[in-house]
Parts: structure tokens; C-alpha cells; sequence
């Protein structure tokens, strides 16, 4: 999985496209890291399937977890996300959506030199979109 990505799709498109209630408000981006805020869709609630857009912090940081800066991981395998503490109850209960316009993938060119970029888009300029899981935490000091 991707460590950055861009989000730079029109906000109205965006709510077409997967179905959102309302249209979310979004300004474009174009080197999204982890840790930070990063758009997902979801559904409302536990017994509410309209979709929703949410702000959350890309890293899931599992609730069990004393320090997020210490828990925070950005990718989980296909081959283990549902037997794995980390993911176990957000992948049963807390799945979303990323939309991305595209993704970045760093690679060292032949012969050596420092690791180059290289940007990835759907051909068809249709959304991407990655699979997430959310999980909530909350520090021993209530943050």
C-alpha cells in the first residue's frame, strides 16, 4: 500500500459517486501523509447505511494502545487483517472508504540514484478507492 496519496476530486462529483447524504467539503490535495486528516466514506451509523463523509487521522491506532504515536499503523495485509489484535474488531465492525485521485509508489531507477516517485490514476479518471478501517481511541487523559 501506498505511504502518500492525492485527493483532489470535486466535492459534488465525490457525493455522486459513492452515494454521500450531503456533499462533503474538501479542498484538493496533493501529498497526503499518514497522520494526517484524511476524508472517508462510511456508513452513518451501526443500523444507518446512508454514507457519510468523515475527517479522521490516517493510522489506526488500536484502542487498546497507551500512546497513539507509539500504535499508529497505516497498512494491514489482506492474509491477516481479520485474525491480527491490531485490526481484528475495526476490520468485523469498522470498514470505510478512501477516495483518492491517485496514489504515489517510489522506486529506484536502474543503476541506482535516489528513489523516484511515480503517480498512479485510474485510465479512466474515475475515483479510487481504498480500503480503509477506522478505530476509536482515547488517551488515559481523555484526549
Amino acid at each position: 500500500m501506498c505511504g502518500r496519496f492525492a485527493m483532489a476530486l470535486d466535492p459534488e462529483r465525490l457525493r455522486r459517486f459513492y452515494g454521500l447524504v450531503e456533499t462533503p467539503r474538501v479542498q484538493p490535495r496533493y501529498n497526503i501523509t499518514p497522520a494526517s486528516p484524511v476524508g472517508v466514506v462510511r456508513p452513518r451509523g451501526p443500523h444507518d447505511a446512508r454514507r457519510v463523509w468523515r475527517e479522521l487521522l490516517w493510522g489506526l491506532v488500536p484502542f487498546w494502545a497507551k500512546q497513539p504515536r507509539l500504535g499508529r499503523m497505516i497498512n494491514a495485509r489482506a492474509e491477516t487483517v481479520a485474525s491480527k489484535p491490531a485490526f481484528r474488531a475495526a476490520f468485523r465492525y469498522r470498514r470505510c472508504v478512501l477516495p483518492a485521485s491517485g496514489f504515489y509508489e517510489w522506486r529506484r531507477p536502474p543503476g541506482g540514484g535516489p528513489k523516484q516517485p511515480y503517480y498512479f490514476t485510474a485510465a479512466n479518471d474515475e475515483p479510487l478507492s481504498m480500503a480503509g478501517l477506522w478505530e476509536r481511541w482515547q488517551g488515559e487523559d481523555g484526549s
